[in-house]
C-alpha cells in the first residue's frame, strides 16, 4: 500500500498538471484557496485521482476536502478499505 506521503507526492503530479502555473505546492495547500481550482477542474482532478489509484471518492466528502493533504488522507482510507475488504 502507498504511504501518505507517497500519495501527497502523486498529487502533486496530478495537481500540476491542472494547475502548471501553482508554485511551490505542499500537503498544506489549499486545493480551492491556494490553486483558484473552478468546479470543472476539481471534477477532472477528482477523475485523475479515481484512475490513477484505483478508487472512487464519494461527492459528499468534498466539502471536508480542502488541502492536498486532506485529500492525500481521503484516498489513503478508501485504499485501506479497498484492501481490508479483498
Amino acid at each position: 500500500m502507498k504511504s501518505y506521503s507517497e500519495i501527497v507526492d502523486e498529487l502533486i503530479v496530478v495537481i500540476r498538471a491542472l494547475a502548471p502555473d501553482a508554485q511551490g505546492l505542499t500537503e498544506h495547500t489549499e486545493l480551492v484557496g491556494n490553486l483558484g481550482l473552478d468546479s470543472m477542474k476539481v471534477m477532472h482532478l477528482l477523475q485523475e485521482i479515481e484512475d490513477r489509484f484505483d478508487v472512487s471518492i464519494p461527492l459528499n466528502v468534498l466539502p471536508d476536502v480542502r488541502t492536498v493533504g486532506d485529500l492525500a488522507a481521503r484516498i489513503q482510507r478508501l485504499l485501506q478499505d479497498h484492501d481490508s475488504a479483498r
